[in-house]
């Protein structure tokens, strides 16, 4: 993709880190060098379990339920090692013997999200939603389809039902405040402010109190450290750390600094965490915007000198 050209412009972070300097050249306190963990890899297990229901699946007396739940099992695997290809063709494969699984069309409207195809994603979350109209995780999903389809209003009109379904939960707040921003920064921040001033100890929490700048990098790098020796477990709350440090940089207009913080949320390979699946769709969107302001620079420029 034409974008990973700009995406180099954010190597130097991972070098450098966040740190800064004083106007002596003293440094401040900030990390030099990025907190990681072992990217996950397959495990033998997944791997046994794929090639387990590939050989079941050859069998043809199989009834289509069974069947079509050894696809939709396959399928979860492949989502977990990062085919998404395969993943896409074993759940569509499953539908075509089944129509009538929620959480199918919710991981496919994720995938359509991904590549930009909205009105396909609004599909198959609405069909989500038809099927289990409690389904969260379809409610949410289909209100960030809409904010990265640039239908804000709607998007902070289902997020806003979200959030009030269950305001203890960070990420709906995470969310909401992300959308509204587009709307209005100003008041979007203060009520992402007043609402973290009610929070609990869950982990998420952590996560809106470095989209408010309310904690420093250092101390969350910290925390993150301290709170867990499993590399799992570090992996995942490192791409969701990252993610929304990337996103806060990136409301700032610091590129640079973005561009590195989402290559760091892919690197650790939790390709089941939409933090994960948007950072892919968060570096096309800056790829975009860069290229919108060279354009606009460009022909600025050529306008100045035909009235020179």
């Amino acid at each position: 993709m034409n974008w990973f050209r700009v995406v180099g412009l954010g190597v130097l972070l991972v070098l450098t880190g966040c740190t800064s300097t004083g106007n002596n050249g003293q440094q401040k306190s900030g990390w030099v060098y990025p907190p990681m963990a072992v990217p996950l890899q397959p495990s033998i297990q997944q791997e046994v379990q794929i090639a387990r229901l590939s050989q079941l699946l050859q069998r043809p007396n199989l009834e289509d339920d069974v069947r079509a739940k050894m696809f939709y099992e396959r399928g979860s695997f492949y989502d977990s090692l990062g085919l998404r290809d395969l993943a896409r063709l074993d759940f569509n494969q499953s539908l075509s013997l089944n129509p009538a699984q929620p959480d199918i069309f919710n991981l496919l409207g994720v995938y359509f999200t991904q590549v930009g195809e909205f009105d396909a994603a609004y599909e198959s979350f609405d069909s989500t939603l038809e099927l289990d109209p409690e389904n969260q995780y379809a409610e949410r999903n289909r209100a960030i389809a809409l904010y990265y389809g640039d239908r804000i209003d709607l998007a902070f009109e289902e997020m806003t039902a979200h959030y009030k379904d269950d305001p203890s939960d960070p990420f709906r707040a995470l969310w909401l405040y992300i959308i509204e921003r587009e709307i209005d920064p100003v008041i979007a921040r203060d009520k992402l402010a007043s609402r973290y001033r009610t929070h609990n100890e869950e982990w998420g929490w952590v996560l809106v109190a470095i989209m408010l700048n309310d904690i420093s990098e250092k101390q969350v790098f910290k925390a993150v450290l301290a709170d867990t020796r499993d590399n799992a477990v570090l992996a995942q709350r490192l791409t969701e750390t990252y993610f929304y440090l990337g996103k806060r940089y990136q409301f700032e207009g610091d590129y640079a600094n973005a561009i590195a913080l989402y290559k760091l949320a892919l690197s650790f390979n939790v390709y089941e965490y939409v933090e994960h699946r948007y950072s892919f769709l968060e570096l096309g969107r800056i790829f975009d915007e860069v290229q919108q302001a060279r354009r606009e620079s460009k022909a600025s420029g050529n306008l100045g000198s035909v009235s020179d």
